[in-house]
This record gives C-alpha cells, sequence and structure tokens, in this order.
C-alpha cells in the first residue's frame, strides 16, 4: 500500500534498547505485534536495522546491532511473519541519528529500524 512506498518509517517503526543490551522491552514487543499484523496483511517484506551508539568497538558494535535485529526477527516470527519475509542488516554505530554525545544521544542511537515494502 501506499502509506509504506517510502519504507514507512515511523516511531512505529523503531524500537530502543537499553545500553549494552538486546533485549526487547514491552513497548518494542507491543510496537512488533501491531507490524506483524501490517506486515501479514499486506504481504509485505521487512528489513530490520540494528543500531548502536558509539561506545564500543566497531566490530563489537556490528555484532550488537546484529543481535538486536536478530532479536527482533525472531519476535515477528513468533508472531506469524515468515522468515523469508525478513531480511537483517547491522549498521553498527556508523548511522546515528543523533550526533552527540550525550545520554540522550546515545539513547536514540540504541535501536533497531524496521523496514516494510
Amino acid at each position: 500500500s501506499d502509506a509504506y512506498s517510502d519504507s514507512g518509517l515511523t516511531s512505529n517503526n523503531i524500537l530502543y534498547f537499553a545500553y549494552d543490551r538486546s533485549d526487547i522491552n514491552s513497548e518494542g514487543r507491543a510496537k512488533i505485534r501491531s507490524l506483524a499484523n501490517v506486515i501479514k496483511d499486506n504481504n509485505l517484506s521487512v528489513r530490520v536495522e540494528g543500531h548502536c551508539d558509539e561506545r564500543g568497538t566497531r566490530e563489537y558494535n556490528l555484532a550488537l546491532g546484529e543481535k538486536r535485529a536478530i532479536e527482533v526477527k525472531n519476535y515477528l516470527i513468533i508472531q506469524g511473519v515468515p522468515s523469508s519475509k525478513i531480511k537483517i542488516i547491522s549498521y553498527g554505530e556508523e548511522k546515528p541519528i543523533s550526533f552527540g554525545s550525550t545520554e540522550d544521544d546515545w539513547k536514540q542511537n540504541r535501536r533497531v529500524e524496521i523496514a516494510l515494502f
């Protein structure tokens, strides 16, 4: 549908994570449940992108971003989205949303973005 032609990134498609953690909080799980219904109802595909804040090595953050993306993928699968419809990618710290070095900046960068298409 047209609503998702630009990948449909809104706050509903972004999940945030605690420092150095890959577990999904209850708000994140609620977002995934509602996205899973949209994905299934419209037969969409999904790209799950893992991101980290700037702390830690590049390699560590690529691995952590991947762990975050895998957690989201697994939860989408539990909600009935076929794994064949889900691609994951980790950007580590390479694509920050916020460019400062405060806790608030870091909080915004510790995220998974779920693009629907």
